[in-house]
Formats: structure tokens, sequence, C-alpha cells
């Protein structure tokens, strides 16, 4: 998997795709998850370990998702991830799938922050702090 901080590619395998031959609409969802957490990673947070050291686990929220062009087996595709905002116990995210350019899928993503237990918490400050170098 080839990435820098805000891309990452995917290569379409054949159990993406559905009995059309396309790639299933539910894996964008997965396709999009993997750019979030490679893009937490190049900004130096491991998730795993995050939760560990701090108990704080993010879980999406909401998805606003536009099915523009269809991927099929074998495409090369780029994940882009891009922040929008941090507000409260909110992460905001804007997400694109595109193929050679062309943009195939697009997400909004509202992440919240929670507990373990699944209580919502406040965005912890150092994570804010590496974050918001990234809005500036």
């Amino acid at each position: 998997m080839t990435q820098t901080a805000d891309q990452i590619q995917i290569r379409v395998y054949y159990e993406d795709t559905d009995l059309a031959g396309i790639v299933y609409y539910a894996n964008y969802l997965k396709f999009i998850e993997r750019g979030r957490t490679e893009f937490l990673r190049a900004r130096g947070v491991d998730q795993g370990a995050y939760k560990a050291q701090t108990g704080v686990v993010f879980a999406a929220r909401r998805v606003e998702a536009d099915y523009l062009a269809p991927a099929v087996f074998d495409d090369l595709l780029t994940v882009e991830t891009h922040l929008s905002a941090i507000k409260g116990a909110r992460i905001f995210m804007t997400q694109a799938v595109l193929r050679d350019g062309e943009t195939l899928f697009q997400a909004q993503v509202t992440l919240a922050a929670m507990t373990e237990d699944g209580r919502p918490t406040r965005v912890p400050a150092d994570l804010c702090a590496r974050l918001d170098r990234v809005l500036e």
C-alpha cells in the first residue's frame, strides 16, 4: 500500500466486487476507514496504542456518502483524506476515492471521541495539537 500523509492507494480485488463486477457499495466505507487510519498513523497516532494510553477511541458517528461512478476489479484507487474541523468530541473529515484523478466516491465523515465504555469525551488536547497543524 503506497501512501502519503493524505493519500493511500488500494487495489480492487475480486472479493471487493459484487455480482455485477463492480465494487460493492459497503466496501467504499472500508476503503475510507483505511484512509482515516493511515491519516492518523502518518501523524504519529497508532489508534491501538492511543486507546491503551488514554482510554479514548473514535467511532464513525455520521457518514454522508455520494457514489458517483463505479470502480471495478483490478482498479488502482486513491483514497484521499482531509481534516475539516475538530469541535469538542467530534472530528470532521472529507474523504474521496479516485481512479486516475476521477472522483468515484466522496464522503463527509463525523467521528466521535468516546471512552472505552462508549461515553462521549472531548478530543484530547494532545491529539488536537497534532491535528491542528493540519488545519493551519
